[in-house]
């Protein structure tokens, strides 16, 4: 009965060397063994096989048969093949291979696949997955083990994470180039909270970050408000004159560029936050995954658009 299973690499390396060298005595001394162990290794892969595969032949040198031959073309491509796993397993190890799950959060998406572009230019051993999606939705999928690093504003307290600060994140309240809040030199917290708000769905952080704006400007006082899922509906109603808004500045770099939109001034503005690449704290990360966050570590932000 055949036995592949029992068929291990010394027998077929005492094969390789016996067809090289054509004697099991220079084979034993080759790779190190003695003449009475590659017998028995030769033995034993013959009776595994149910075949002869070698052979004396002119002048006393060893002979592979045409059973032996394809048994050592087999033991070719079977060390070919470890030695790309090995270089794999290798170039894992040390991250030059490998996949990446990076989590942004949908402002980020105005510089994120510019990022990755950017990533795989550097690194092109190295695949890395781009999710978007609300904070919300960024945090969730770091808790379930969906991402391993995550790009967004203020770090979740849940679950426990490492953050580093990559860029800073200001956020503007724009309004139309010829909104009287525009050209107004003193913007009070009365003139913002008599205008109409336009703001991110609930689980944005932009959201967030202006409800605290306003309860700390205007003690708790009520203002008028639309909802909008998204940063590009958001720009075109402030453009159609619907209200102004709070907003990353990342995310209106062009329009501000081209007269499209413009700032609203007065303290406290703009806010100035930063920009977090966060990983869990309790998941140690690949050396691919490790390799990118200290390269856009270094980076200090020069991937952000710039007014």
């Amino acid at each position: 009965m055949k036995r592949p299973e029992a068929i291990t690499f010394k027998q077929l390396r005492a094969l390789s060397a016996v067809a090289q060298f054509g004697s099991i005595t220079r084979a034993a001394e080759a790779i190190h063994l003695t003449p009475p162990a590659v017998h028995t290794q030769l033995r034993q892969l013959s009776s595994h096989m149910q075949a002869d595969i070698l052979r004396r032949g002119d002048a006393g040198r060893m002979e592979l048969t045409d059973e032996g031959l394809i048994v050592l073309e087999a033991a070719g491509r079977i060390d070919a093949e470890l030695d790309i796993c090995l270089k794999s397993v290798s170039a894992l190890r040390d991250g030059h291979t490998g996949l990446v799950r990076l989590g942004v959060i949908s402002t980020g998406k105005y510089f994120a696949p510019a990022l990755v572009a950017h990533l795989k230019d550097v690194f092109p051993g190295i695949k890395v997955e781009l999710t978007i999606g609300n904070r919300d939705q960024t945090i969730t999928a770091l808790d379930n083990r969906q991402i391993q690093l995550a790009i967004m504003g203020r770090p979740p307290r849940s679950p426990a994470n490492d953050a580093e600060a990559i860029g800073p994140h200001p956020h503007v309240f724009i309004a139309p180039p010829d909104h009287p809040l525009v050209k107004s030199k003193t913007v009070t917290a009365e003139d913002l909270l008599a205008q109409t708000i336009i703001e991110r769905e609930v689980g944005s952080g932009t959201r967030i970050l202006l409800s605290r704006f306003m309860d700390r400007i205007g003690q708790g006082a009520s203002y008028d408000t639309m909802v909008m899922g998204s940063n590009e509906t958001i720009k075109q109603a402030v453009i159609a004159g619907l209200g102004i808004a709070l907003i990353s500045q990342h995310t209106v770099v062009e329009e501000l560029h081209s007269g499209r939109l413009a700032t609203i001034n007065m303290p406290g503005l703009p806010i100035e936050r930063a920009w977090y690449m966060l990983h869990r704290t309790d998941t140690e990360l690949s050396a691919a995954a490790a390799r990118i966050q200290a390269h856009v570590s270094g980076m200090k932000g020069s991937f952000l658009p710039q007014l």
